[in-house]
C-alpha cells in the first residue's frame, strides 16, 4: 500500500468512527476494552491524533508525551474528536513528502519515511478504534480490506513487537506462525520467541509450535485482542501467551 492508500483509509476509518461514536453515545461501554466508555475512547484517540500530528507539523525530532484529552462530553467531545481527525488528515495530506521527525519503529516500504510512517500507524490505530466504536454501537461492525488488514498484520508483528518493549517472551525458544488463509502464500509470518523480543519475517521456513491463523480481516483484529484467533493449533499455550502479554504498552 502507498502512503496515499493509507490517508484515505485514516480518514475514512475517522469519520466511521465518530459516527459509531456518536449512535452510542459517550457513556456506552465498549464491550471490546474493558472498563472504557465511549467518551474515553473519543478522548484517547483524539489526543493520539494530535500527538502524531504535531510531531509531523513541526518536524519533530524526539519522543514526547501523548497527554490527555479535554474534559469534554457529550456532542462537544465528539466534536473535539471529529476536529482532531481532521486536523491530523489535513496535516498529512499537506506535509512535504520529505518531512523528517520522530518515529517509534520502520516504516513501510517502498517509501520508508516519516510521512508513510505516521500515515500508516494513524490508519491502523484508528481502523482498530472504529471496531471499538462500533462494539459501541452494536450491530454488524465494517469489514476490514484484506490487503490493509494484511499490512497491519506485519506492522504489528515487524514493527511493534520488534521494540524492546514487547513483552511476548518466552523462558525457551519457540516459534509461532501466523497465516492469513485469504490473501495467498504470502501472508504468513514466522515468529521466533525467546527471552528477548520477537523477531518476526514474512515467510514460513521454520517449522511452527504454534500457529495463529484466520481471515485476515479477523485475524488482524485478533493479534489486536479485540476478537478470538479463528484458529489456533498446535501449543495452545502460545496462543494464551499472545493473548495475555501482547498488549501494546
Amino acid at each position: 500500500m502507498e502512503t496515499e492508500d493509507f490517508l484515505r483509509a485514516l480518514d475514512h476509518e475517522g469519520r466511521l468512527l465518530a459516527a459509531a461514536a456518536e449512535e452510542a453515545g459517550t457513556d456506552a461501554k465498549v464491550p471490546v476494552c474493558p472498563g472504557w466508555q465511549v467518551r474515553d475512547l473519543l478522548r484517547h484517540t483524539g489526543a493520539v491524533h494530535r500527538w502524531a500530528a504535531a510531531f509531523v507539523a513541526e518536524a519533530h525530532p524526539s519522543p514526547r508525551p501523548i497527554g490527555d484529552g479535554p474534559d469534554l462530553d457529550g456532542p462537544e467531545l465528539l466534536a473535539w474528536y471529529r476536529d482532531s481527525h481532521r486536523r491530523l488528515v489535513e496535516t498529512l495530506a499537506e506535509a512535504p513528502a520529505d518531512v523528517e521527525c520522530w518515529t517509534f519503529h520502520p516504516a513501510p516500504l517502498p517509501s520508508p519515511s516519516s510521512l508513510a510512517f505516521w500515515t500508516r500507524r494513524q490508519a491502523h490505530e484508528t481502523a482498530v478504534h472504529r471496531f471499538d466504536a462500533e462494539s459501541a454501537r452494536g450491530g454488524t461492525p465494517t469489514a476490514v480490506g484484506t490487503e490493509f488488514a494484511v499490512d497491519g498484520i506485519d506492522e504489528l508483528l515487524r514493527g511493534f513487537h520488534a521494540r524492546p518493549r514487547s513483552r511476548v517472551r518466552t523462558p525457551e525458544p519457540r516459534v509461532l506462525s501466523v497465516r492469513a488463509t485469504d490473501a495467498g502464500a504470502g501472508a504468513v509470518w514466522t515468529v521466533r520467541l525467546s527471552d528477548a523480543p520477537p523477531v518476526t519475517v514474512r515467510d514460513a521456513s521454520l517449522a511452527a509450535d504454534a500457529e495463529l491463523a484466520g481471515q485476515a480481516g479477523q485475524l488482524y483484529l485478533a493479534l489486536w485482542n479485540r476478537l478470538p484467533v479463528p484458529i489456533v493449533t498446535g501449543a495452545p499455550a502460545l496462543a494464551a501467551l499472545w493473548r495475555e502479554t501482547s498488549a501494546i504498552v
